[in-house]
């Protein structure tokens, strides 16, 4: 494969730290140049910002633009999101000051599955190890600048995998989790063709929910980095925290339930709530 490379500029609207450091994501690691290198299906990328511009450049079996273009959603106006939601209160405008470079990815919907499957009580060091693993075991080799990177896992591969196998790959309790959501998946017990087209969100939920590992946190984050639905406000503990801090003001944070932060959230941000979300989440876990 030759390498290949796509120039955005100007660079509005796009922060790699930001894109890459706000949850959504597992394959993208920081260089000592300061760069990012990320596997986006079957393509090695390197993310280079320069003044205005953003150079791709990286290794792919198809146009690296196409892959750029629809991974970064870079047709997508985050000007005009981010003018919208700043116009809601001064705290999400804040908060989309902080992370304004961040755009939700167009990830590929089995790797987000079982991603999100692994996160479940994790922290992003070793869930990035076990991804990693999973591929460099079951994924596809591809050389970028003199490095070996490894595709993560298709379907049918990784369900070559024992139950045995993903446990010494680290993936602990939830290994038998990603071994049955991977045979359900290659059996079309969960059609990823047929769900994506899905026009109801609480449908792909629904079908989501059926699969070992995912809850509703997990659904919600899949929902949201996967299938682009943003509307939806997945919670976690840094969430929870940002929207008790900054509206509800519950002296005890852990009586605020799910059910009354999702109610404010579709109140207050309705279609955008997803985007909402990542500004304010990101805002808060790296200011505590």
């Amino acid at each position: 494969m030759k390498v290949q490379e796509y120039i955005l500029k100007p660079k509005n609207d796009f922060n790699s730290m930001h894109i890459f450091e706000c949850g959504q994501c597992f394959r993208w690691n920081l260089q000592d140049n300061g760069n990012y290198i990320g596997v986006v299906k079957n393509s090695v990328i390197e993310v280079i910002e320069k003044d205005d511009e953003v150079i791709f450049r990286g290794v792919s079996e198809d146009n690296l633009k196409d892959i750029v273009v629809d991974y970064f959603n870079l047709n997508k106006d985050y000007g005009e999101i981010k003018n919208k939601l700043s116009k809601i209160d001064d705290y999400l405008k804040e908060s989309i000051k902080f992370g304004n470079g961040i755009r939700i990815l167009n990830q590929d919907i089995f790797e987000t599955i079982i991603s999100f499957i692994i996160s479940a009580n994790n922290n992003i060091p070793r869930i990035k190890k076990i991804i990693e693993n999973l591929s460099k075991n079951y994924g596809k080799e591809i050389e970028y600048d003199g490095k070996t990177y490894y595709t993560f896992p298709t379907v049918k591969s990784l369900s070559k995998a024992t139950v045995a196998d993903l446990r010494n790959l680290g993936l602990g309790f939830r290994d038998k989790r990603v071994y049955t959501t991977t045979r359900m998946i290659l059996k079309n017990e969960f059609d990823i063709e047929k769900i994506k087209n899905f026009k109801d969100t609480e449908m792909i939920r629904e079908e989501l929910l059926k699969l070992d590992g995912v809850g509703p946190k997990v659904a919600d984050c899949i929902l949201l980095f996967a299938f682009n639905r943003y509307d939806v406000f997945p919670i976690d503990v840094w969430v929870r925290r940002v929207m008790n801090d900054l509206y509800i003001k519950n002296l005890d944070e852990s009586k605020v339930s799910k059910v009354e932060i999702k109610k404010l959230a579709e109140e207050k941000y309705g279609e955008l709530a997803g985007l909402a979300q990542q500004y304010l989440f990101y805002w808060k876990r790296e200011n505590g």
